[in-house]
């Protein structure tokens, strides 16, 4: 009886979606061919294992029986026996540990895309926790992991994914930049328009015999009446004035308010609700179609 304790060269290449193709070799030391040969009897089936033995990282697809020649320059031919195994690699474990946490930090950076432009805290935030946690994820994958000079299918499918939450972070930035120069445009204008009839304490006084203590924006027509005589009929009319603007304001915001969440989102935010999805999708279908 015989223990072994044998290395396998294995292609991490398409890791953790790898099978793996292993064998065992038996051949004489001392005997060649004239002192000895070796075969399999009964093929594949000289070969037996208990049905409850398992692997921790591998299923055993198959194994099968083989037996060839060996030459060494010194000794002649020497007969060898091999055992082929094909093991493919447990995956469910990495879709717990790496593949679904890496799919709910993708999504978690789209929450940014449904939130207003203005709250720069929370975007920015949200966008700097997912790309931080991503980049945790991967230190310890790969941390766990063989260390080979190529890339392996989970360096990929890792990479890949930070990459979306780092174009969702890029992508706020984008926005704010742009809401920023279309909100300066915006005060430039009304600073035009404005300007007009902007004036000053003085003048302001010359128009109705009021005094007052800052600079108001007047507009022409018509002139208000004289400060202390008329400000009983003043305060009235202002305070119909607020009633009327209240209930235009009512039913104005009921019939827009879909036009209002609209602009509080920039159209940048609009396309990125629709294509990250829609390309993420596309690679994942793209990326288990391919290593599975």
């Amino acid at each position: 009886r015989i223990t072994v304790s044998a290395m396998c060269f294995m292609d991490f290449s398409r890791f953790p979606l790898d099978t793996q193709n292993c064998s065992l070799e038996l051949e004489s030391y001392a005997y060649n061919e004239d002192d000895l040969m070796l075969y399999w009897k009964h093929g594949n089936k000289s070969l037996s294992t208990d049905e409850h033995i398992s692997l921790s990282q591998f299923f055993i697809e198959e194994f099968s029986a083989s037996s060839g020649l060996a030459f060494y320059s010194s000794t002649g031919w020497y007969n060898r026996l091999f055992i082929n195994f094909a093991l493919r690699r447990h995956i469910f474990f990495f879709v717990l540990q790496t593949y679904f946490p890496a799919m709910l930090m993708v999504m978690l950076s789209w929450v940014s895309f449904w939130i207003d432009r203005r709250a720069v805290p929370a975007r920015v935030s949200l966008g700097i926790t997912t790309v931080l946690t991503m980049s945790t994820i991967m230190t310890g994958v790969s941390a766990s992991m063989p260390q080979v000079s190529y890339i392996k299918a989970v360096d990929v499918y890792l990479w890949i994914s930070f990459l979306f939450v780092f174009l969702s972070v890029i992508e706020y930035a984008a926005v704010n930049y742009l809401t920023t120069i279309e909100e300066r445009k915006q005060l430039k204008k009304r600073g035009k328009a404005s300007g007009m009839y902007s004036i000053d304490a003085a003048q302001a006084m010359a128009f109705d015999g009021c005094f007052h203590d800052t600079d108001v924006d007047m507009d022409l027509s018509p002139f208000s009446d004289p400060c202390e005589e008329n400000e009983t009929r003043t305060s009235e009319t202002n305070i119909s004035n607020v009633d009327t603007t209240r209930l235009r304001r009512k039913r104005s915001l009921k019939g827009n308010v879909g036009r209002i969440i609209l602009q509080n989102n920039h159209v940048i935010d609009t396309y990125s609700r629709i294509i990250f999805p829609s390309v993420y999708i596309v690679f994942n279908f793209f990326y288990w179609g391919l290593y599975i």
